[in-house]
């Protein structure tokens, strides 16, 4: 592990729900106590998410790199170590890493019910591309 490091790269996430290399190091998850997972996503650079939303929303701490996030219908914002994003519920949106930065971020993410997410279609390259030129 590299001493710059908080938390280990995790295991790799599936190119189901991610664009490039993604990893996901559980931290904590849903119990009696909390209604909410947490962990730190490690995303290289050029990787990020699908379009997504949560039906209890999620939060975001960046705490290495800078990368991007983006709102359905909204500019892309960068963002970066330090960073808190309040995603609100059901909120249409993606994060990851920028073209040629890493990014990590603890996401804290909510639970209704049994559900916490809903994937949706890939950003596209064109999408990034444009989320790139901030």
């Amino acid at each position: 592990m590299n001493t710059t490091e908080i938390f280990p790269k995790g295991d790799a996430l599936p190119n189901d729900w991610f664009t490039g290399n993604a990893f996901l190091k559980p931290l904590v998850g849903k119990d009696k106590n909390n209604e909410f997972s947490a962990g730190s996503v490690t995303f290289e650079a050029g990787a990020r998410t699908n379009w997504h939303t949560h039906p209890k929303g999620q939060v975001l701490i960046v705490i290495e790199g800078q990368g991007l996030y983006q709102e359905k219908g909204k500019p892309a914002v960068i963002i970066k170590k330090g960073d808190v994003v309040n995603i609100p519920e059901n909120t249409e949106h993606w994060h990851g890493a920028g073209a040629a930065t890493k990014m990590v971020h603890i996401a804290i993410t909510n639970f209704k019910d049994d559900v916490q997410v809903t994937w949706l279609e890939p950003v596209s390259d064109e999408q990034y591309n444009d989320a790139n030129k901030k």
